[in-house]
């Protein structure tokens, strides 16, 4: 007989199996697909390799900023082995507790590759399966552009990079978002020769422009090149070449994005969006087709861990009749972790303008921060975007040290509908880092203390 379960969920990434255990903690019987690793792309070969030597290279940068303070030490030699080997101890640890959590929550585990019929049968391994509903959470993978001679080359996709057991001497990365940025801030501070290469007219286009500046003169200060505005002409087996210049390498990441895995949904003849790109959803993330649901980087958005998570329990929510706060886009925080961090969430000044906003906007540096001071780090500033009449939150931007962790401060008393008021009347621990958000939300309702 063809096993039947309330709850299919195809994909065991931040928002699949996230989607998967809060449904079986609501009582559902719920079967997972997964047909390489669990944890997905973000667990794997994103989020957390990527964050784990970032760590690494922030010790790097400790370790000189403590000899300009007298602490006088020195790195002898940089094991890239046994770094490579503790992202895998931790990688390996998350992928063992999410697979804890499955067996806790009696989840049936499918190793294997789906497909899905027209009658919204799941096949996999030569095995039928039947649901209720269906969640599609496949995920995306890199997106290498047709860049002339890149076919006849050795290079590496975040796919396989964090896989390297020698250390690259010297790294061209082709790509300047998010992704390349970040892994030029976790290889230059261990050593390696590292270059940037964007065709567009500027790197981490997506972020705020006062927050770009600052990386681009951090960038400088650990000596990371970058191009942009280019043509890459061709690339050989050891340059990259551009209009009017050879960047020679030893390794080569192309770091140009990732494309939704929507191969799976050809049977099911789901809408596609305009450019017919990524699966068209509605605010409860159902497709086209009812009982299937999509969420994550099918469906196009933000392609962040978090966001995908929070789709998957919105999706649960829907599928069980709950009544669930909607998903709000202007309330998933981007983050950056770079050196300083960057981090932001909701409207730009621009954006809250275009939307007919009265908008003031505050900014304050973190140099003055007896905290900052301290840990040698005053490089950023957070900056709060507001609706004039109301003092609304519209959106923020923080940039430096511990930004990822901070943006949530200011997220939290927006979701909770706070405005600029209870921000600013806050009282801040002292000495800390968060004190220059209330001197912002401060210096919006009046002169702050320290402005």
């Amino acid at each position: 007989m063809m096993e039947q379960f309330d709850l299919i969920v195809i994909g065991a990434g931040p928002g699949g199996y996230v989607a998967a255990i809060r449904a079986a903690q609501k009582g559902k019987q719920v079967a997972l697909i997964e047909k390489a690793s669990l944890g997905g792309t973000c667990l794997n070969v994103g989020c957390i390799p990527s964050k784990t030597f970032l760590q690494h290279s922030e010790w790097m940068e400790k370790i000189k900023t403590a000899n300009q303070f007298g602490i006088l030490s020195e790195v002898k030699h940089i094991d890239y082995a046994r770094l490579v080997e503790r992202k895998d101890q931790v990688v390996g640890t998350l992928v063992n507790g999410i697979q804890y959590l499955l067996k806790k929550n009696n989840i049936t585990l499918i190793q294997g590759e789906a497909v899905v019929k027209d009658n919204l049968v799941v096949v996999v391994n030569n095995q039928e399966f039947k649901s209720k509903d269906i969640i599609l959470a496949t995920g995306s993978r890199p997106f290498v552009p047709p860049i002339k001679g890149l076919d006849k080359v050795a290079y590496y996709t975040t796919d396989n990079f964090f896989d390297l057991k020698k250390q690259p001497t010297e790294l061209v990365i082709i790509g300047g978002g998010v992704i390349g940025i970040e892994l030029a801030f976790a290889m230059a501070p261990l050593g390696t020769k590292v270059t940037v290469v964007e065709v567009a007219d500027d790197i981490l286009l997506t972020e705020d422009n006062e927050a770009r500046n600052v990386i681009k003169r951090k960038m400088d200060q650990l000596g990371i090149q970058y191009y942009t505005k280019v043509t890459i002409q061709e690339v050989t087996n050891n340059e990259v070449i551009l209009q009017n210049q050879k960047i020679p390498y030893t390794e080569l990441l192309v770091a140009t994005g990732r494309k939704p895995n929507i191969e799976i949904v050809s049977a099911l003849n789901l809408e596609l969006d305009e450019k017919k790109k990524f699966i068209k959803v509605n605010g409860k993330f159902l497709t086209s087709r009812n009982h299937v649901y999509a969420i994550g980087d099918l469906i196009g958005g933000f392609q962040l861990a978090h966001a995908a998570s929070k789709e998957g329990l919105t999706a649960v929510s829907a599928i069980l009749n709950e009544n669930h706060l909607p998903y709000n886009p202007d309330e998933i925080p981007r983050c950056v972790y770079t050196h300083p961090e960057i981090a932001s969430f909701g409207l730009s000044e621009e954006q809250a303008k275009l939307k007919g906003y009265e908008v003031v906007t505050k900014k304050m540096s973190f140099q003055g921060n007896g905290r900052a001071i301290a840990m040698g780090e005053t490089e950023g500033f957070v900056k709060i975007i507001t609706e004039k009449k109301y003092h609304e939150i519209l959106g923020a931007v923080v940039v430096g040290a511990n930004a990822t962790e901070l943006i949530n401060q200011i997220l939290a008393v927006k979701h909770s509908e706070g405005r600029i008021e209870e921000l600013a009347t806050l009282v801040y621990g002292h000495p800390n880092l968060s004190e220059v958000i209330g001197e912002t939300a401060e210096s919006i309702l009046f002169k702050a203390i320290h402005e």
